[in-house]
């Protein structure tokens, strides 16, 4: 994957990537990816499953895409594809993919393709198992803030500029690290974040050992002279930096329990003042506010990561406290979808146990004197079977439940695996389990009062639901 072109707007374009074809373009990573091969001058063609409002722009920007899988796809540039670009989820089996073998065209890995795009720049990869887009997310608006115009790539579209990724102009390159499937091996990044550790898609790591175990390999593969920055109060994250440390990376830790080495960023407060908050924090001897615009202290703290990363970035401790202010927050991220008569409706991506405790916390200081209503769909059956109980206690939080059927995404369904499996073990609530998603939409206007906050979760095709439930609230008078 070596040597370089110059793309149509003057700048560096890998060889291997400057007539490029991604299956499944319309994907987060995918469709981040062709935004910057088609602003650094490359060809794009793709092909997805369906049609999405992403290739809007990719094609008024010249990628040439097609809906369904085709191997004649590979031909719509009518050039040969320099290489076919694919996820993890696209399998070999797929009709591109398995063209491409057959013609010889170099096939790549998504995070392959992103490596080979990052060369060149100084890079910040952002992992960990919760909150690693937010925080990708805070860190690129506070360092455009800063003038500084990163490179970045994030699993989600920020709310400033409805984009997932972009070629700046400026020699930073910022990303989301996803260890899903290991692929965050393929970067060597300069600053490394790590905001948490624990224990996640078990269908591909198969052990919560081998789950650690690849982000130690992760922290391994920082830059000579780079720097890992880690939630000392996550401990496995802790027990990951002082491993780190022992082998000589230099470490810069934040949280209540960071402690008073250098550079280090201790959490004094977290104030909550309306769908934000303010964070107090003390570093080198210095104490000051950072002002968050998104709800909950586990977003706090994604600032606080932010703001030590883009420190060691060279961005000015000024420049990023107002940049944090400025956040606007996260598609899909406690994003307010509408509000009718007197309830507020919101989606988020929460789809683990954790991430669902620190929303519905978060939820409900927004909601003030109104109760909290969740409509949470189930992400993956192997996480649903592995996790129900701790779903159902997080989810308790709420007032009412509505709990849909697995959104199985890449998975066979397995027997006995439904979201009925978390509704039974909620207690201290009214729980509703709704298997039809057809009726889901009509059930939660039944449920919902005036004053309430209702929020759509998960990571699959229940983001969908806030707008029908907006209608259907409408339709019957709010």
């Amino acid at each position: 994957m070596t040597g370089n072109t110059t793309g149509a707007h003057g700048v560096d374009l890998p060889e291997i990537l400057s007539r490029a074809h991604l299956i499944g373009i319309g994907g987060a990573g995918m469709s981040g990816i062709a935004r910057i091969l088609l602003a650094r001058g490359a060809e794009v063609s793709g092909s997805d499953a369906k049609d999405s409002r992403a290739f809007l722009t990719l094609r008024a920007q010249g990628a040439r895409i097609e809906i369904g899988q085709r191997a004649e796809n590979l031909d719509a540039s009518g050039e040969r594809p320099s290489a076919v670009v694919v996820s993890t989820a696209i399998k070999e089996s797929n009709p591109e993919f398995a063209a491409a073998r057959e013609r010889g065209i170099p096939v790549l890995h998504r995070a392959e393709a992103l490596a080979a795009l990052m060369r060149g720049h100084r890079v910040a990869c952002i992992a960990g198992t919760h909150g690693k887009t937010s925080t990708t997310s805070m860190l690129t608006v506070a360092l455009q803030h800063c003038h500084l115009d990163p490179s970045f790539a994030i699993g989600g579209d920020l709310n400033e500029s409805g984009a997932n990724a972009h070629h700046g102009e400026g020699g930073l390159f910022v990303a989301e690290a996803d260890e899903s499937d290991g692929s965050f091996l393929t970067y060597s990044p300069s600053v490394a974040v790590v905001t948490n550790v624990e224990p996640d898609h078990l269908d591909h790591h198969g052990t919560a050992e081998a789950y650690v175990a690849v982000f130690e390999e992760f922290v391994g593969r920082i830059d000579d002279g780079g720097v890992l920055v880690v939630c000392q109060d996550d401990a496995p994250a802790a027990d990951l930096a002082a491993r780190a440390e022992a082998r000589g990376v230099r470490v810069r830790r934040y949280g209540r329990t960071a402690g008073e080495h250098a550079g280090d960023a201790t959490v004094l407060g977290y104030t909550p003042e309306g769908d934000g908050g303010t964070v107090r924090i003390s570093l080198d001897g210095d104490e000051f506010d950072v002002r968050v615009a998104v709800a909950g202290e586990h977003m706090a703290f994604n600032a606080v990561a932010a703001l030590l990363a883009g420190l060691e970035l060279g961005a000015p401790l000024g420049g990023l406290v107002e940049g944090l202010a400025a956040f606007g927050g996260v598609r899909r991220r406690f994003e307010f979808k509408g509000r009718a008569g007197d309830v507020r409706v919101y989606d988020d991506y929460a789809h683990h146990p954790t991430e669902v405790d620190a929303q519905l916390r978060a939820v409900r200081h927004a909601a003030g004197a109104g109760r909290v209503v969740v409509v949470f769909q189930p992400h993956l059956y192997s996480r649903t079977e592995a996790f129900a109980s701790e779903f159902a206690k997080a989810l308790g939080l709420a007032d009412e439940v509505i709990v849909l059927d697995v959104y199985g995404a890449r998975e066979e369904p397995r027997p006995g695996v439904t979201g009925e499996l978390i509704a039974n073990r909620i207690t201290g609530t009214t729980v509703h389990y709704e298997p039809a998603f057809d009726r889901a939409a009509g059930l939660a206007a039944d449920v919902v009062k005036p004053g309430d906050v209702l929020v759509t979760m998960g990571a699959g095709d229940v983001t969908q639901l806030g707008a029908e439930i907006l209608s259907e609230l409408d339709r019957r008078g709010g």
